[in-house]
Parts: structure tokens; sequence; C-alpha cells
């Protein structure tokens, strides 16, 4: 490759890596990475039994920059093979995105994407904690699953929510050493809403792909009740993470902590984000608006997840909130052809 060529490639891979995306692995990844640090801190203000908080110890400085830069740019390393898997409905979806115009070259973007992810398991091992490795790999695989569960209804949204869970989990594990076991029902409730509230954010993505899914023979939700029935689930489900929450935390007592008011306050904000991401699906199933919409879908998520935060480290969670509000829409608006 001439220089030309070299940053051709460069530019059209980081394209490719859609960084607004980075927020919602990023995000989720600090569930989490500021979970542990609750439990390692914990002595002295909450039951430690509650928590099960064994060897857990602060994370230092150097490991946390090394955990956000994988959790950040883990999505879009791995959003490379996502396209090259998906290239058949994305000649329609997103014509414009540079693997299908020939602007990326698929193999060479695979290898470097392939080499990426060595080199994150092999930081991970050596620098972090090697139990960590399994849910990157975990979410490495995945992704590839999910391309074709993504053809069959409700599996897709199921497995993807998973995939991004793996990051919440990788934080948690990367972040020290944890003698307890990792699948305590706290945690395990905690990473269920973490899965619930990407599967939903990808049902919402999935309108602006109707038509390539459907020449595809992608069987998604929306293939198959077709956008304007659809739309009426898309109101209905904005308000699924919200009775989820609530049923755990007060019927089942999935979280052993407080609700503080920082937590509330976030809290709120993110419900009211999540009943207006449905109601602009419901509104606008289909058209250019629906690709806009998805600006806001992915803030919701992401806010929600920082609204949990919220519930281990009160200025964090507000910091995040923030944040992504803010960047993601300002990354997203890079990609305003709603063919990218």
């Amino acid at each position: 490759m001439n220089t030309i060529t070299i940053t051709g490639f460069a530019k059209a891979y980081v394209k490719s890596m859609r960084l607004y995306y980075s927020f919602i692995t990023g995000i989720a990844g600090m569930v989490g990475l500021a979970y542990y640090q609750y439990v390692a801190h914990a002595s002295g203000r909450i039951a430690l039994s509650d928590l099960h908080r064994t060897v857990e110890t602060p994370t230092s400085a150097a490991k946390t920059v090394l955990i956000l830069m994988i959790l950040f740019l883990g999505w879009g390393i791995n959003q490379i093979i996502n396209d090259y898997l998906g290239l058949e409905e994305d000649r329609i979806n997103a014509p414009a995105r540079p693997m299908v115009t020939g602007d990326l070259h698929p193999a060479g973007a695979v290898l470097l994407s392939s080499l990426l992810m060595l080199g994150a398991c092999v930081a991970t091992w050596l620098f972090l904690e090697p139990i960590a490795v399994i849910p990157l790999l975990l979410g490495v695989g995945l992704n590839v699953v999910y391309e074709y569960a993504k053809g069959y209804g409700v599996w897709g949204n199921v497995v993807f929510g998973i995939m991004i869970t793996s990051c919440a989990a990788f934080g948690f594990m990367a972040a020290g050493p944890s003698e307890a076991s990792v699948f305590t029902p706290a945690r395990l409730a905690m990473l269920a809403f973490v899965a619930l509230l990407n599967a939903l954010m990808t049902y919402y993505t999935y309108f602006k792909d109707y038509e390539g899914d459907l020449a595809a023979g992608k069987r998604t939700l929306i293939v198959q009740l077709g956008p304007e029935r659809a739309r009426y689930l898309s109101l209905g489900a904005s308000f699924l993470p919200l009775v989820v929450f609530l049923a755990a935390y007060y019927s089942f007592d999935a979280w052993p902590i407080v609700l503080n008011s920082t937590f509330i306050l976030l809290a709120v904000l993110a419900v009211c984000m999540q009943v207006w991401t449905g109601f602009l699906f419901f509104q606008n199933p289909r058209g250019a608006m629906t690709y806009f919409a998805l600006s806001f879908n992915f803030r919701a998520c992401a806010c929600a997840e920082s609204a949990l935060i919220a519930l281990f480290n009160p200025a964090l969670g507000i910091l995040l909130f923030f944040l992504s509000y803010v960047f993601i829409g300002f990354l997203f608006n890079f990609h305003v052809n709603r063919h990218g």
C-alpha cells in the first residue's frame, strides 16, 4: 500500500467503527467497573455479606484507563466483523458504508480487527485479570452469532443484549481480583437489566433496516410484524425497563442498595428518554426521521446505564449521563447520511 491508500484505509476503518456506538459498550462496561469499585470500598458503609466482598481492591488509574480503552474501542473493532457478515443487507440498508462502496477492503479490515482483538486479549491477560478474557471472547463470539440470530425474530435482540452485557462482566472481572462468585443474584439481576436495555435499543434499530432485512431474509420482529404494527410494540416496550426495575427491586429485592436521590433523578430522566424513544419510532416507523431517531435511541440506552451507575457512584453517574447525551449526538452527526 502507498501512503494515500493507507490513509484512505484508516479513514474508512474509523468511519466504519461508528464511534457513537462506543458509548454503548463503554457505559455498559462501566456499570461493571463502577460496581467493582463500590464493592472494593464497601467496608463500613454497607453489610459486606450483601455485596459478597472478599479480596476486591481499588483499581489503579493505569488499569482503569486500559479497561476503558478496551471497552470504548471494542464495539468499533467488532463492528467491522459485523459489517463483513452483513454485507448483503447493508447494500440496501446502508449503501454508503465504506465496506459496501469498496473504500474499505473487507479482508484487510477483518484482519486488522482480529489483530486488535488479539491485542486486547493479550493486554487483559498480562496487565488486568486473566479471567476477564472469558467475557471478552464471549462478546466477540456473540457478535458473530448475532448476525445469524437476527434472522430469527426476538433471538437477535436477546443475543445482542447478552453480547453487550458481556462488557459489564468484563468491566467487573478486569477491574481486580474477586474470590466471590461472579454470578451472585444481585450481579445476575444487574446483568439482566443491562441486557434488557440493549435488547430494546437494538429493536428500535431494526426499523431503519426493514427493507434490507426483508430482502435478505432476516426475519426480525419488524419484518415479521411490519413497521406499521411494530410501532405499537415500540411504544409499549418503552415502559419495560421501568416495570422490570421496579419489580426486581421492590418485589424480588434484587439489589441490596438504597436508592439515592441522584439515581432517582437520573432514572426519571432516563425513563422519559426511553418513552420518548418509543414515541419517536411510533410516530416515524419508516422514512428519514426513522434514521435520525436512532441518535436519541442510543442516548436513552447509555443514559439509562449511567443512571444505574449512580447507584454506586452518584457523581460518576451524573458525569456519564451528561457525556453520553452530548457526545453520542455529536459523533452521530458525522453519519448524517441516513444510508451510512
